[in-house]
């Protein structure tokens, strides 16, 4: 890997039980390794409007300038995800679902004909496939049950613009007392060093 793009979505920003994670399983990755980060506390994405998605369906010369500022959003996003060789997010659950900064961000990444496109047999995505990790912190402890949205959300999400490549390292029951977190996140620690190795290698 030369190019990590590190997608962080608590609204707690590095104190966020995700955020934490994610930094480190950066540590553990090799010295050299490129990191471009989108931390969606600091630098929340609006929510997707008409205008915008209009801004996308109008040729680049026929933008204004208005448009052109809109569609720079999804086109940079996209760009960023084209150059990484690894995507990392680190994904609270709120409300039993993804944050909705982070949905926000899905929303401009997903566009036909340039992340995924509808044939005959079914969406086939587009972009070439690279390992994405997401680290998932819960309160309670959903993993494997029907209370558990996130998971085939991402999975769904990804596999539809071509991302097959997934990794999934859960810290739940965080808010269950002192010592189930502390095993959650010792859990999670000890995935992080067999993935990081994975990946290295």
């Amino acid at each position: 890997m030369r190019t990590v793009l590190v997608i962080e979505s608590s609204i707690s920003g590095k104190a966020g039980k995700s955020s934490q994670l994610v930094a480190q399983f950066l540590t553990k990755l090799p010295a050299d390794v490129q990191l471009d980060r989108i931390d969606l506390a600091s630098q929340p994405l609006p929510h997707l409007e008409m205008n915008e998605i209009a801004a996308w369906m109008t040729p680049e010369a026929d933008r204004s300038l208005e448009q052109a500022a809109l569609a720079r959003h999804s086109d940079d996003l996209i760009a960023r995800i084209h150059q990484a060789d690894a995507i990392v997010l680190g994904v609270p659950m709120y409300n039993f679902g993804v944050p909705s900064q982070l949905k926000a961000l899905f929303d401009r990444v997903a566009r036909a004909g340039v992340t995924f496109k509808y044939t005959e047999q079914g969406p086939v995505g587009l972009l070439s496939d690279k390992p994405v990790v997401v680290f998932a912190t819960r309160g309670g402890i959903y993993q494997g049950t029907n209370a558990d949205s996130q998971t085939p959300f991402l999975q769904q999400f990804f596999n539809f613009i071509g991302l097959s490549e997934q990794y999934f390292i859960y810290a739940e029951g965080l808010n269950m007392g002192e010592e189930a977190a502390k095993a959650a996140l010792e859990k999670a620690e000890q995935r992080i060093g067999e993935l990081s190795r994975k990946l290295a290698a």
